[in-house]
């Protein structure tokens, strides 16, 4: 009986090699070690019934073993399974898949960190725009703000849409100044900021919007600014002002 056999056939049967002598030298020292010949032994059975004198009768029972066995098998060595998993996970070759996988999973931690801290400022700026309190957010990015921070009062807290709202609360004693943002912390409120003196600054904008684009000019912080006459969202970075943005808009500006 002739058969074609071709280089797809070759790589295919070393491939089939390479992994029983794998298993094998994982259940070498094992008790199932006898068992997993025996295995072996079957499959070549029935391969040689099913495929290479295709005798019907014999190769449809083999075939029904075959299918309810892995079942069996699976139940009776799942400590093996696992074993035999774990050691192939842990295989140096696979550790690059490995630091992929971590790799994406620390960016999906990382953004959804990212936007717990982003969320809070975003709702409570809407918020306040929307019962016209003014406020004023600084965003530390890669240049420090110690010397800002020293200006007012050190809060050190958690980002919370709720404390925000209570520090620019009217009468509250922080509300004039500026809340810094560190580290996806409250840092600090009552902070002073420098002024622009900018001609180009629109005069309908205040003392808020002069003091953000003054930031925005000296470091790479992101300010954000609600008016207390409009209740319009400002935000200042790199010596631009960007007005009136919405909630989404917003967002993005500080996601970037």
């Amino acid at each position: 009986m002739f058969f074609q056999f071709s280089l797809k056939d070759a790589v295919d049967i070393l491939l089939v090699g390479l992994l029983l002598y794998y298993v094998y030298r994982l259940m070498r020292d094992s008790r199932s070690l006898n068992v997993f010949i025996g295995i072996i032994v079957f499959l070549v059975v029935w391969i040689f019934v099913s495929v290479v004198f295709q005798m019907r009768l014999l190769g449809a029972i083999l075939d029904k073993l075959v299918s309810v066995g892995v079942i069996a098998l699976i139940v009776l060595f799942q400590e093996d399974i696992r074993n035999f998993l774990y050691n192939l996970g842990a295989h140096r070759r696979f550790k690059l898949l490995e630091r992929i996988l971590v790799s994406q999973r620390n960016a999906d931690d990382a953004s959804r960190e990212q936007k717990r801290a982003v969320m809070p400022i975003v709702m409570a700026a809407m918020n306040m725009g929307r019962k016209k309190v003014g406020a004023l957010i600084v965003i530390e990015r890669t240049q420090p703000l110690d010397a800002i921070v020293q200006t007012g009062d050190v809060i050190d807290a958690q980002i919370n849409q709720r404390l925000i709202e209570n520090i620019f609360f009217k009468n509250s004693p922080l509300h004039d100044g500026a809340m810094v943002v560190s580290k996806r912390r409250i840092k600090a409120a009552g902070c002073i900021l420098p002024v622009s003196h900018s001609l180009e600054i629109p005069k309908e904008l205040g003392l808020r919007h002069r003091a953000a684009l003054g930031m925005s000019q000296e470091s790479d912080a992101v300010i954000v600014v609600v008016s207390e006459e409009t209740g319009a969202i400002t935000v200042a970075y790199r010596g631009e002002l960007h007005l009136r943005l919405s909630a989404e808009e917003l967002e993005s500006y500080l996601t970037k």
